[in-house]
């Protein structure tokens, strides 16, 4: 094989392997860290709206923060088995009580502190007017819908361990950070587009060998 063809052929297979290795590398990683869903019902609104396309993380409970929007399933409390999606409230240790003040000027205390919550529908934090003053045990979280005047959430299941969700049950963190999204698609686009370079450069070595390979007709000899 000539330099030419031979070099071609080389950076056919390197190019096209590195394309492979990048999307499906690039596709693993997304299937495996990241989820996507579409929301149904009011109950998050009006931060999520019904037929609203969200991203989540694929964490463990353990890894979730007050203020996080966590996807868990609990189909002993709620009859089926998809996912739901609430707001974490309070975590292992905290005691919530609802509510101090009224109207809008209500607010839940987390540790005794008024908790600032801008996302509630309405700025209305109570909603169906239910007192509650839970501790949090170790381990589980305390939800809430962001509407609360229409959200089955941590207020309705006070006799389940005061209404709170073992962490084990989260699915995933809702993100609204699309810059691990696009990063992603980045690396499968580079990779499909290498791969391709990889095959154009394959065909190309392909020809430099038909040319050499190919006989080469003999000059005429000119009789005398």
């Amino acid at each position: 094989m000539s330099g030419k063809g031979r070099g071609l052929g080389v950076a056919d297979v390197v190019v096209g392997l590195l394309g492979v290795v990048l999307a499906v590398g690039a596709l693993a990683y997304a299937r495996n860290s990241y989820g996507s869903s579409t929301i149904s019902s009011q109950s998050m609104a009006p931060t999520y709206q019904p037929g609203d396309r969200i991203i989540y993380e694929k964490v463990d409970g353990g890894e979730v923060h007050r203020g996080d929007v966590v996807l868990f399933s609990a189909p002993d409390r709620y009859g089926f088995s998809a996912s739901v999606m609430q707001r974490v409230v309070g975590v292992g240790g905290d005691r919530v009580v609802c509510c101090t003040g009224s109207g809008t000027a209500a607010r839940i205390t987390v540790n005794g502190k008024p908790l600032a919550e801008p996302y509630v529908k309405q700025g209305d934090v109570d909603g169906v007017h239910k007192t509650y003053d839970v501790t949090v045990p170790k381990g589980r979280l305390f939800l809430l819908g962001d509407n609360r005047a229409n959200a089955m959430d941590s207020r309705f299941f006070a006799s389940d361990h005061d209404g709170t969700v073992a962490e084990s049950a989260v699915r995933g963190r809702v993100t609204g950070d699309r810059t691990v999204a696009s990063g992603i698609g980045v690396a499968v686009i580079g990779g499909v587009v290498l791969a391709l370079v990889g095959i154009g450069l394959g065909i190309a070595a392909f020809v430099v060998r038909r040319r050499r390979a190919a006989p080469v007709a003999p000059w005429p000899v000119q009789q005398g």
